[in-house]
């Protein structure tokens, strides 16, 4: 591979994952910052595009969002070397949800790795205000903080107060970053999921003790009366669909999770019990600031996240063989070789 291209980690068609090359660049359009990409996790999109499971997505597509890097030349007041996390969510600045403060529900929004071209190469041009300074981390916690963000998005939309009775149904990686910021502001998590190894790893890696297999009904004695907040992260229709009974007289449903197609629901439970249903799409830079803030102080353990590390090398192989079994999987983090 020549200096001036670099290999970048793409999906052509569902099923298909490439090591292909392109051009490394050398030049950012003014008000963007080159950054070279030091640490990427694979989430739960990344597997979705593998599988031709997303719905926003078009072929071919370089996947990665969830990034850190290292500022590649001084640009918009960022020094050469800077560690960055970078936010994958590209607003166009001048929608209503923008002027209204929620570019993370941008009319126009453009994701890296979904809408336009990712992270899982050396290195891509991100605008200025996407930087956040990951003071005090290192880069794979740095890598980390856009999922946990996701979570901590949902947690801040909920309206959550301490001593909340909350459920999270999904106990994969976003399902988790949901639970652990609702236990930190000071609600009582339940876990929900259909994978006992998913349930152990949570109690066992990060001390929830409220497990509940699919098995057994959930909503008995001091259960009965439901949960006060019910975040969903399954991404299976059937599993959102049954979480309406899960929330209790005067509580509130979020839905973190995208699925294809519609879910229902019956109105006559739903006005009943008075309930709010929110979504809960992407984070914003304070959620950012809040996952990073919570490394810092120590209240989240990053290297208790990390389940496998990565190079770029090792994606055509083993993107296939994590997507097809990701019961005990948190998260596969890409850590990238020396940038050119």
């Amino acid at each position: 591979m020549i200096a001036s291209q670099m290999l970048c980690a793409a999906c052509p068609a569902p099923g298909r994952l490439e090591l292909v090359p392109k051009p490394l660049p050398t030049v950012a359009p003014p008000g963007w910052v080159l950054v070279d990409i030091a640490a990427a996790g694979l989430c739960g999109t990344d597997y979705h595009i593998f599988q031709g499971a997303h719905p926003y997505l078009a072929y071919p597509r370089v996947i990665g969002h969830e990034l850190s890097g290292h500022v590649a030349a001084p640009a918009c007041g960022w020094e050469k070397g800077a560690l960055v996390v970078i936010n994958p969510y590209v607003a166009c600045g001048s929608c209503r949800a923008c002027r209204r403060g929620k570019p993370n529900c941008c009319t126009r929004i453009e994701v890296f790795g979904v809408h336009r071209d990712g992270g899982l190469c050396a290195r891509i041009a991100v605008p200025a205000g996407n930087l956040y300074a990951a003071d005090g981390l290192g880069p794979e916690a740095a890598a980390m903080v856009e999922f946990l963000a996701i979570g901590a998005h949902a947690v801040r939309r909920s309206g959550l107060v301490a001593g909340d009775r909350v459920l999270v149904t999904g106990a994969g990686p976003i399902g988790l970053g949901a639970a652990l910021f609702a236990r930190l502001g000071g609600a009582t998590v339940h876990l929900l999921d259909t994978s006992p190894a998913r349930l152990q790893a949570a109690g066992d890696g990060f001390g929830f003790v409220h497990l509940h297999g699919t098995g057994a009904p959930l909503l008995t004695g001091n259960l009965a009366e439901g949960f006060d907040i019910v975040f969903d992260a399954t991404g299976n229709a059937q599993a959102i669909e049954a979480g309406f009974a899960h929330v209790a007289h005067g509580g509130s449903y979020v839905l973190i999770s995208v699925v294809q197609g519609s879910i229902s629901f019956a109105d006559p439970e739903f006005h009943k019990r008075e309930m709010r249903l929110i979504g809960a799409r992407n984070a914003t830079e304070e959620d950012f600031r809040t996952v990073m803030a919570a490394f810092a102080s120590g209240d989240l353990n990053p290297e208790s996240l990390v389940s496998e590390r990565l190079r770029l090398a090792d994606l055509p192989r083993r993107l296939p063989e994590l997507a097809a079994d990701r019961a005990a999987l948190i998260k596969a983090l890409v850590v990238m070789e020396a940038a050119p």
